[in-house]
């Protein structure tokens, strides 16, 4: 089923990926959620994703490296980083392979609008 114009939002934390899907629904966009990089990679509609949000440390495959296997799959997506921890090598990656801004979290919902709406301006 394809929902087009959408926002994933990869994160094993539970009560993290509902607060943006929420965030992200309330400024007018389509949020899917999915609880692993990997649940991600294997989402039938990746062509459909807009935006991802991801955090970097998760269990399992870390936001980096799923945005590193997007690319080799042909898909530069706007992507958004979140972390508690924002390590030299993951703000490294902002501004190659489609990759925006590292926030920190805990979020701030005015950074996150901010940094859709740059993902947005992109599309």
């Amino acid at each position: 089923m394809s929902i087009g114009r959408t926002i994933s939002i990869v994160d094993d934390d539970e009560a993290v990926r509902l607060a943006v899907a929420s965030l992200v629904r309330s400024i007018g966009w389509q949020a899917r959620v999915f609880a692993s990089a990997e649940e991600f990679l294997a989402c039938a509609d990746l062509a459909d994703t807009i935006c991802v949000i991801s955090d970097e440390r998760m269990s399992g495959m870390s936001g980096a490296a799923m945005n590193d296997r997007l690319v080799q799959l042909g898909y530069t997506i706007p992507t958004i980083f979140v972390t508690a921890f924002p390590t030299p090598g993951l703000c490294a990656k902002v501004g190659a392979n489609g990759v925006l801004a590292v926030v920190e979290k805990p979020l701030d919902a005015q950074a996150m609008e901010h940094w859709l709406k740059v993902a947005l301006s992109l599309m």
